[in-house]
């Protein structure tokens, strides 16, 4: 199973590409073992479809068999792409008539209607869970 951490960065997508941040990138020790005494160590980096270019720093812990990433801020955990779009995408499904309208409006030219709709259906349903998790966790540290 992979884990996503957040890697927060000041730089601009086009900035993390074009200076390949992600060779820099940094993840302190293991997450699984803290204390250490695992072999985890650094394994590559992947490519994201979306922005072409991109690429995620990834480590290894093999006690735990488990790799990690360090996720940009910018981008969404699995989902693709950037996560402005896809808070565009909601915004958009929440102030139109129906889901299927604001599909349809956010869709390009060789989209199906119906792949639109499951497409936006997909981030609106992440969206919620995430919110739905920040206000538990809220309602638990306040």
């Amino acid at each position: 199973m992979a884990v996503q951490l957040p890697l927060r960065t000041s730089s601009s997508v086009d900035a993390y590409i074009r200076n390949q941040e992600w060779r820099d990138a940094r993840l302190a020790g293991c997450p699984l073992h803290p204390s250490g005494g695992c072999s985890f160590a650094r394994h590559g980096s992947y490519a994201r479809a979306t922005p072409q270019g991109l690429r995620i720093a990834r480590w290894y812990c093999p006690q735990g068999r488990r790799t990690f990433s360090l996720l940009p801020d910018f981008l969404a955990a699995r989902l693709p792409g950037l996560l402005a779009s896809i808070e565009e995408s909601v915004t958009v499904a929440s102030s139109a008539k129906s889901m299927e309208a604001a599909a349809d409006a956010l869709r390009g030219l060789n989209v199906t209607l119906p792949s639109a709709v499951r497409w936006l259906r997909r981030r609106v349903h992440a969206f919620r869970m995430a919110l739905r998790h920040v206000m538990a966790s809220e309602t638990v540290i306040g």
